[in-house]
Parts: structure tokens; C-alpha cells; sequence
């Protein structure tokens, strides 16, 4: 397993792309996470035009730090849903995308993206994604890759190229209305990439430093534990249709990351 400096290296020159981009972002019980992600938005060269917080029922302070963003940038919105009575990850988070979603016209914008609450990246990230789109016309979906932070740096996160990152997906409107949206169930960051590429579009996700997103915990651990997190992830790989055979052979590959042998 290989480390890197948690750091954000500056590309030499980027331009501004004059886009109309809706973020949102669902989040539950984010207090110790979420303020470093506001900060890292309000860093950004180029902002959205807006930026929606749905509270989907935290019962800690994460309500609270985002109406004091809020308040302080016109920009930054919040919506507080019920509570539920516990986290759902996969199609609880859709949901609470899709009830913030309900809100916006996305005949008013260009670019949209879900993105987590437990994150921290560059001042360059949204600049960089955007210019990504704007290079090429049949891109459909894009991230940066993530990695997790540790006391030793910063592990990568695999992430095939072809696919977008969950905690941080950028869309093109265009696309992302022919694919329907998101599936709200687990693994539907999966489900999103392949019927993007069944529809001609590209999904990617590029190495550039200056595109990365650091998770502040490690992922699939923000319901119960990172084992419970692991057969999540089998349960959307059963979902999908994955083959067993194939599947047994990613969690043979993984038995590398951490936790070892039981990563996978």
C-alpha cells in the first residue's frame, strides 16, 4: 500500500469557465467533519452558483454549521429533512439528493454534482473538473480520485479511470437527465457510470493533484464500521448482477487494503 503527501500542488494556469453549477450535498451527523468541507467550497477559485446542504436528520451540530455558512455566504443554502431514525447509506443519501434536487430547475444550469460532507480538497478542484468538461464534449460524469487520510499520509483509493468518485461526482446536466439520475440504492455510483457509458457518454475519474479529495475517515466506515461497510459493498455488487466469481476476485485483491484481509 503506498502513501503520498496530503498536499494540493497548483496547476500552472487555469481559467475561469463561466459555468452555472448546482452542488448538493447530503449529510447526517457531519459535525466533526463538515466544517473543513465548507472551508475547502469557500476556497474554491470558482464557486457554484449554489450550494445545497441537506440535513437528512443529524441529531449533533451539523444543522447548525451549515445555517452559519449559510448565513454568512449567499451562495450556500440549507434544507433540513426529518429525521429518519438512523443513517441509510446508499438509498437514504440518494433520497435526500433527490428531495435537495426537487428544489432547482436544472434547465438553469450547466453542470451538477453530489458531493459528500466528510471531504477536504484544493482551491482548484471545482475549477479543474469544469475545464475537464469543457475539453471534451462526450464527457459525461468526472471526479478526481480520493484517497484516505492516516498517520503515515495519504492512501489512494482505488478508483478505476473509468469511473467517477461518489464522494465528489461532477455531472454534465445534459447527461445526467438521460441517465435518469441516480438509482437510490447502494451502489448506485456504479450503476451511474455504466449506464453513462451504455449511452455513449465518457466517465472518468483523473489523477491530477490538483483534482484530489482527501475522505477524513476512512471510507465506508460513516455506518457502524468499515466491515459493515464491506458487505454493503457485496450487497450492491449482488444488486448490479456482478458475477460471483468476479466479485470473490475483488475481494481477493483487496485483502491488501486496510483493514487487512478482511478489506476485502
Amino acid at each position: 500500500m503506498t502513501t503520498t503527501t496530503c498536499r494540493t500542488e497548483l496547476p500552472s494556469a487555469v481559467s475561469p469557465a463561466g459555468r452555472r453549477l448546482l452542488v448538493i450535498s447530503p449529510v447526517r451527523d457531519e459535525a466533526a467533519y463538515l466544517q473543513a468541507t465548507i472551508d475547502s467550497m469557500v476556497a474554491q477559485t470558482v464557486r457554484p452558483t449554489v450550494w445545497l446542504i441537506v440535513d437528512d436528520g443529524s441529531a449533533d451540530a451539523t444543522p447548525d454549521i451549515a445555517a452559519q455558512a449559510a448565513a454568512r455566504h449567499d451562495w450556500i443554502r440549507l434544507h433540513r429533512r426529518a429525521d429518519r431514525g438512523a443513517r441509510e447509506v446508499g438509498g437514504g443519501v440518494i433520497q435526500a439528493f433527490n428531495e435537495g434536487l426537487a428544489q432547482f430547475n436544472l434547465n438553469e444550469f450547466d453542470y451538477i454534482c453530489k458531493l459528500d460532507g466528510d471531504l477536504e480538497f484544493g482551491p482548484w478542484c471545482i475549477e479543474g473538473l469544469v475545464e475537464k468538461f469543457e475539453a471534451d464534449p462526450e464527457l459525461g460524469t468526472t471526479s478526481g480520485k480520493c484517497f484516505d487520510k492516516t498517520s503515515s499520509g495519504c492512501v489512494p483509493l482505488r478508483t478505476n479511470d473509468d469511473f467517477s468518485l461518489g464522494a465528489c461526482k461532477f455531472y454534465r446536466v445534459t447527461c445526467f437527465r438521460q441517465i435518469g439520475g441516480f438509482v437510490p440504492e447502494v451502489m448506485w455510483d456504479g450503476i451511474d457510470c455504466h449506464r453513462c457509458r451504455m449511452l455513449g457518454w465518457k466517465a472518468r475519474s483523473f489523477p491530477d493533484e490538483h483534482l484530489r479529495v482527501y475522505e477524513q475517515r476512512p471510507m465506508g466506515s460513516s455506518h457502524k464500521s468499515i466491515l459493515h461497510g464491506r458487505f454493503r459493498w457485496g450487497y450492491g455488487q449482488y444488486f448490479m448482477g456482478t458475477h460471483p466469481l468476479y466479485a470473490l476476485a475483488i475481494c481477493a485483491y483487496r485483502t491488501c487494503e486496510r483493514p487487512w484481509i478482511v478489506g476485502g
